[in-house]
């Protein structure tokens, strides 16, 4: 999986590798399957003794914030960058860049390289190596989000602050109305035999409500999350929003008591992101987790089972390969009450003696997590 990361300054790049060597240009995107040649060209330059991974992105960002019917904020940002790792006699060594011209990238492993002689020996570094485990082919890119106009991303943004205005008479104003998109390019390869590209994108809408009634304020949000405009639902960020905002409206403070509860799929989903990081290797290791050495026990009510599978494609954040250029898979990790296993990347999974299980993430200005 790629963390997106936040914006850098705008260049785009051309490359000719027909000779290994390529130019920078302020107007031609790089696609993926350069992206995957300039990750080649690093690793090319491995020595026999040292282990090399390099990790490029691309990425093209939209945001767009109305407010009061006009357009408070518009951000049209590109950005690429690479991360080299050098795994030397046990000590790693990390450096990167936000620009991909060829000087820079000998800079940046050299950089890495530095870094490496200068670390500590972990009998545990090393970088990934092919598992035989296939990819699941997904369709995680739509060319929607590249074929609508500007013109047309800032309607939407509008046309959301409008919409949701008009859900309810208590709605007296919107705090922002936001719509965002991004086509992520990324593409890894390694010494060890990693090679690993993907392309893909998202957009959302997001909206911010102030209801008021009897001299009483409340707050909501509503959105709506896709892989093009096309999927997008306006009406129900609006709808969400504004029942968010007024269904608290007049609410008190109830008397301390046992009693069931039912959750909004939101505040359920808070509360499975607390859980789920802590099922995460990193954390056990780290002595931060509620589940350390719990495996095999039952941990909740046999009726609840807990799966992480960014191969399902309905799933947002579907993806085909981790941060480490692994084939993502699906995860039991709590089944009918009993705790199955955890998420590993490499690295924790050899300090567990267990094996990856597809779930490092990372940019390419960071080291591989888990997540």
């Amino acid at each position: 999986m790629w963390k997106r990361r936040s914006r850098s300054s705008s260049w785009r790049w051309n490359t000719d590798f027909t000779c290994e060597t390529f130019n920078c240009g302020r107007h031609c995107n790089v696609m993926s399957t350069e992206l995957i040649e300039i990750a080649e060209l690093v690793t090319s330059w491995s020595n026999s003794d040292e282990q090399i991974e390099a990790v490029v992105t691309s990425d093209r960002e939209t945001e767009v914030r109305a407010y009061e019917g006009e357009i408070e904020s518009l951000t049209v940002a590109e950005s690429q960058g690479i991360g080299v790792r050098v795994v030397k006699d046990g000590r790693q060594g990390f450096a990167y860049a936000g620009t991909l011209e060829e000087n820079e990238l000998l800079e940046v492993l050299s950089e890495a390289r530095d870094n490496a002689s200068f670390a500590s020996p972990d009998e545990f570094s090393g970088l990934a190596e092919p598992d035989g485990v296939e990819c699941v082919s997904l369709e995680v890119y739509s060319d929607g989000v590249d074929s609508i106009s500007t013109s047309k991303k800032i309607d939407y943004a509008l046309e959301l602050e409008k919409l949701t205005l008009a859900t309810d008479k208590r709605i007296s104003g919107i705090e922002s109305s936001e719509y965002t998109d991004v086509v992520s390019e990324s593409a890894i390869a390694t010494s060890t035999g990693i090679r690993a590209s993907s392309k893909e994108s998202g957009c959302s809408l997001m909206v911010y409500t102030l209801a008021e009634e009897k001299g009483e304020t409340q707050t909501g949000f509503g959105f709506s999350i896709g892989r093009s405009p096309e999927e997008l639902d306006m009406e129900k960020a609006a709808n969400d929003a504004s029942d968010r905002a007024t269904r608290m409206l007049g609410s008190t403070k109830p008397k301390s008591e046992r009693l069931t509860v039912v959750l909004d799929p939101w505040v359920s989903a808070q509360f499975l992101q607390i859980v789920g990081s802590t099922l995460s290797a990193e954390m056990v290791l780290k002595g931060r987790s509620l589940f350390t050495d719990r495996l095999g026990e039952k941990v909740a009510s046999p009726i609840i089972s807990l799966v992480d599978d960014p191969t399902n494609p309905r799933a947002f954040t579907a993806t085909e390969t981790d941060g480490e250029g692994l084939a993502t898979r699906r995860n039991v990790l709590i089944e009918n009450g009993e705790l199955k296993m955890f998420l590993h990347n490499v690295w924790t999974a050899r300090k567990a003696a267990s094996t990856s299980t597809g779930s490092a993430i990372r940019s390419y200005a960071s080291t591989p997590g888990v997540g």
